[in-house]
This record gives C-alpha cells, sequence and structure tokens, in this order.
C-alpha cells in the first residue's frame, strides 16, 4: 500500500477532489482511477471520506492510500488480433468468434481487452478496469467488426454517437425458415429475464425500445440468409428478436437451435460512425467468415429462387 499525504495549496481551491488527486498522482494515473479510489474508500480528506465531487478548499489535509495491484488486474497477452484499421484515435478489429470482448467472472484470461493491451498502451479508460477502450461489444460467438477507443475524446465522441444512434450497423444472419417478407422490422422492447438473468426477453412492461430492420439476401429450403440493420444495441438483440418472429438464429444454443452450425450463424458486417478527429464519416467491413459461407453453399435451393 502505498501512502500519498498532502496539503490543497491555494491556487488549487474550488477544484474537484478527484482531479486533484490524478494530477498529484501524475502521468499514468486518471481521474477516473481517482475517482475509484475515493468510492473504496482509500481517500481522506481532513480525517474523512468524501465524494468524488467534494470542492476542495486552501488548507485541506488529504490522505491517499493507493493499493497494490491485485491479480484481477487486467495483463496483456500476446494473442494474435486481425486489424482492419488503426490511427491515434480508434483501432478497427474483425473479432473471431469465440473471443470474448472483455473479461467477467470466470474468464480473466484470452479476451479482446488482453489482446488490445499487448498490442497497445493506447486505450481509453473507461471507468472500468476490465473494459479499457470498449465502448460496444459482441457476443462470443458472434463474428465481425468492432471499434475500441484509444484516448479519452474518442471515447467520449464515440460514446455520444451510440448513445444517439447515430452508429450504423449492420449484421449477415443465417435463421431457420423460410422468412417469406423481403424486408421487415422487429420493433419490440426487450429486457433482462426475470427467471434466467443470462438471457433477454420481449417484455412489453420492462422492456427497452429494440429496433431491427431486415433485408432477405437469399432463401433456402431450410433457412433464409438476411441482412439486419441495427437501430438500437440491446443484449442479444437480433437473437432475440429472430427468435420472436419465428426464426431463430442457427447454431443458437440460447435462443434457436443447431441447424448444422456449431456456433450462432451471426457475423457483423459492417459499422459506420464519425471519426472522433477528423468529423468524417467512415465505415469499415468484414469479410463474412468461412463457417457461414460453407453454411450458406450447403443450402437447397428453393425452386423458383435465385
Amino acid at each position: 500500500m502505498t501512502e500519498l499525504e498532502f496539503e490543497v495549496s491555494a491556487d488549487a481551491t474550488g477544484g474537484r477532489v478527484d482531479k486533484c488527486i490524478a494530477l498529484r498522482l501524475g502521468e499514468g494515473y486518471s481521474r477516473t482511477f481517482a475517482k475509484t479510489l475515493i468510492d473504496r474508500g482509500h481517500v481522506l480528506v481532513n480525517g474523512r471520506g468524501v465524494k468524488p465531487r467534494y470542492i476542495i478548499s486552501s488548507g485541506d489535509l488529504i490522505h491517499v492510500s493507493v493499493p497494490p495491484a491485485s491479480e484481477n488486474d487486467m495483463k496483456p497477452e500476446e494473442i494474435p488480433l486481425e486489424i482492419l484499421y488503426e490511427d491515434d484515435w480508434i483501432i478497427v478489429i474483425n473479432k473471431h468468434a469465440g473471443m470474448i470482448v472483455h473479461p467477467g467472472a470466470g474468464n480473466r484470461r484470452g479476451t479482446l481487452v488482453n489482446a488490445l493491451l499487448h498490442h497497445t498502451k493506447s486505450l481509453a479508460d473507461t471507468g472500468n478496469e476490465l473494459r479499457p477502450g470498449i465502448v460496444h461489444r459482441l457476443d462470443k460467438d458472434t463474428s465481425g467488426v468492432l471499434v475500441a477507443a484509444k484516448n479519452d475524446k474518442a471515447l467520449r465522441s464515440l460514446s455520444g454517437q451510440f448513445k444517439k444512434r447515430a452508429v450504423k450497423k449492420t449484421y449477415i444472419a443465417i435463421v431457420g425458415g423460410r422468412v417469406e417478407a423481403d424486408n421487415g422490422v422487429v420493433d419490440e422492447p426487450i429486457a433482462r429475464g426475470v427467471i434466467d438473468r443470462k438471457k433477454m426477453v420481449i417484455d412489453h412492461e420492462r422492456g427497452r425500445p429494440s429496433r431491427s430492420i431486415y433485408h432477405v439476401l437469399k432463401r433456402f429450403k431450410e433457412f433464409t440468409v438476411l441482412r439486419v440493420e441495427l437501430e438500437t444495441g440491446r443484449t442479444h438483440q437480433i437473437r432475440v428478436h429472430m427468435r420472436h418472429i419465428g426464426h431463430p438464429v442457427l447454431g443458437d444454443a440460447t435462443y434457436g437451435k443447431e441447424g448444422g452450425m456449431v456456433r450462432q450463424a451471426l457475423h457483423a458486417e459492417m459499422i459506420g460512425f464519425t471519426h472522433p478527429e477528423t468529423g468524417e464519416y467512415v465505415e469499415f467491413h468484414s469479410p463474412v467468415p468461412d463457417d457461414i459461407m460453407e453454411k450458406i453453399r450447403s443450402g437447397k435451393v428453393v425452386k423458383g429462387e435465385s
């Protein structure tokens, strides 16, 4: 445990205590890290705990205890990454199926975050030590394009665009059965399940607005290939919406059926957004992976379809 104690000078009066501590700790320590220390009781001002927004005054005595790095701290790992684009602001990855985006319970190693930490030291502080740079995610068994932020300005820009639904995202999905309509919209609210908290459900009382737009690309005897545009980004949204209309994603062990796939046949093919530095709209594409293409090639065309 590293101990730090200092008295607030007159020229620092009027600032927030979390900002003051981050500046005093020096380069490599963010305001978010200082906030975490305060929230966990590692900071005392004049012998008392305070909130991160506490406004300091000249003469305040601040005591900071910085705990040693824990075994749970994120560790860089030399894991191959398929990088589609990278600059000083963003990094765009083609995530392969089977890779978890960020650590969670029981998954501290082998994630995309571990790989990113090995690749670059520049990842935005998101306020969650397990998710540096992460502004959105893909399910473990969903492949495709994903963007991460490399600095705070990029994080604010991308997070704001996701919040305002200004990010364009399209997916390729293989779903069970024959989807009759060439185009369609599923506009059904989604909430976390009450009984099984790992599953999402359609819930008109508790659910958050969720909207998916689909277009048929190809119909086969036993399945249909769709392009799906997301207007919202709820957890498991496409998987839940497709099951709701009676056409679950193939290979989806949670909401669908095997259908000859060892993983869910869902691929994030494109993401488009305004670049946080240039202000220009950019798009990044990920080619459809071999396992999904092989499933499509194996399909039997319905008579009259081309």
